[in-house]
């Protein structure tokens, strides 16, 4: 009993070890979060400006416009995941870890998703003050489905960001390989957090998060085990 439980204890111990890493690599590079925040932002102004003083569609469409500017500012974030590893020549050097590739893809994964989570914290609280919106519905639903939609773009977003990673056109190939997969989770986001900002008379909330979630354990359970083969591409 004792080898298999210190087996998982130092699993779990090398995992942390490179969430940690990740997270102190995306510290030291906080200029970026910060540029990728000034981005997001930008693109609601660019939302705001082009429907006028139209603030009927600002609030009523305010979801939506949160969830593509973080969409869409989620790929930058991802494609430099793997940057210093590139950058390095240390790609292939991971697969020489003594851990599995599983354990790579979640530990990567995970500092991401915590990335995404900091930045969609800038970003959204921005958002309800440009577009005069105050959530209705408790803010502990709304940091929930703001988790379970961050982690449906991250899943995928980690594999194909390990697969493009050597391709010098990253930052175009991993939106158009990323984008469709991640429609669903993102009109289920943009649904739930509509529905916590404007009202649910219809208990319409608990269907649109059970569908996160089935979303978001398809992709973290398949993209981990297809992680080690597209290190190996």
């Amino acid at each position: 009993m004792t080898g298999p439980r210190g087996g998982r204890g130092k699993g779990s111990g090398t995992l942390l070890q490179l969430v940690r890493k990740d997270l102190l690599v995306g510290w030291h590079g906080r200029a970026r979060l910060v540029g990728l925040s000034t981005y997001a932002v930008t693109l609601l102004l660019v939302f705001s400006f082009a429907l006028g003083p139209d603030t009927a569609t600002l609030h009523d469409h305010a979801s939506a416009y949160a969830w593509v500017a973080l969409l869409s500012a989620s790929t930058l974030l991802l494609a430099q995941s793997f940057l210093q590893e590139v950058e390095g020549g240390a790609l292939e050097g991971l697969l020489l870890l003594p851990v599995s590739p599983v354990a790579l893809f979640y530990a990567k994964a995970l500092a991401n998703l915590l990335l995404l989570l900091v930045l969609a914290g800038v970003l959204l609280p921005l958002g309800a003050v440009l577009f005069d919106v105050s959530p209705s519905g408790p803010p502990l639903a709304l940091a929930g489905i703001l988790a379970l939609g961050c982690a449906g773009l991250v899943a995928p977003g980690t594999l194909y960001a390990a697969l493009t990673a050597r391709v010098a056109s990253q930052q175009v190939l991993l939106p158009v390989l990323l984008f469709p997969l991640v429609v669903p989770p993102v009109l289920a986001s943009v649904k739930a957090t509509a529905l916590l900002v404007d009202g649910d008379p219809m208990g319409q909330l608990g269907a649109w998060a059970g569908l996160l979630v089935a979303f978001d354990v398809l992709y973290w359970s398949l993209c981990g085990v297809l992680f080690g083969r597209v290190l190996e591409a």
